[in-house]
């Protein structure tokens, strides 16, 4: 099977998925969109109530400022791929659980794993806990971590910004940092922060790690 038809695979998998508690709430589960080929992959949080009604990623105000941002990058979204640590939406936009997270990684493990992108965006803390075990998103937002033979780079979440406007200019100014990691600019190394933080790469067979409940900031 062809690493397209995976994908479109797994999609459907999620669409009907049953693993968690989540899938009885929902209206519809948000697989993520993209080609299947991409050089940058965004992943947040979890679904919202937009993206609940539409099945697609950051389709609300935190998809319009999404967009704002991929703009700054020099990218738009026909060309990445996005999505979220856990596919159905928790309750009154809750932080995802342990076993929601849980129940969701094989599905993101096996998209990072086809699509194989030279850069991964975490946007917020709980997609940051995936690859950074003890990082501080206020202490590493806008910082790329070379992790296996990828870049990771922690951002806040876009609605970090809905609740705290100062954290705006932080966002976009983060944003703009890519177009030098991607190289739509005049080459600039990427700095690599250690921070002694402890990084992992993605293993399909690894069993997660239950991560801290945090919220978006």
């Amino acid at each position: 099977m062809s690493d397209t038809n995976r994908l479109q695979t797994i999609r459907e998998e999620i669409l009907h998925c049953q693993k968690c508690a989540l899938a009885k709430g929902r209206n519809k589960a948000v697989p993520g969109e993209g080609p299947s080929s991409v050089d940058v992959m965004f992943i947040g949080e979890g679904p919202g109530f937009h993206e609940n009604q539409q099945g697609k990623p950051f389709v609300g105000q935190a998809g319009a400022f999404l967009d704002e941002l991929l703009a700054a990058a020099d990218l738009k979204r026909g060309e990445v791929f996005i999505t979220n640590v856990v596919k159905c939406r928790p309750p009154s936009n809750r932080d995802p659980m342990p076993e929601e997270l849980t129940a969701c990684e094989v599905y993101l493990d096996e998209q990072i794993q086809l699509l194989n992108p030279k850069v991964i965006v975490t946007l917020g803390r709980f997609s940051m806990a995936k690859f950074i075990e003890n990082g501080r998103i206020s202490q590493i937002h806008g910082k790329a971590h070379q992790i296996g033979n990828r870049l990771v780079v922690t951002m806040y979440h876009p609605a970090a910004a809905l609740h705290q406007p100062a954290l705006r200019p932080v966002l976009v100014e983060d944003f703009a940092k890519l177009r030098h990691l991607l190289g739509k600019e005049e080459p600039v190394p990427p700095k690599v922060e250690d921070l002694s933080l402890t990084v992992r790469p993605v293993k399909a067979d690894e069993k997660p790690m239950p991560p801290e409940q945090l919220s978006l900031f």
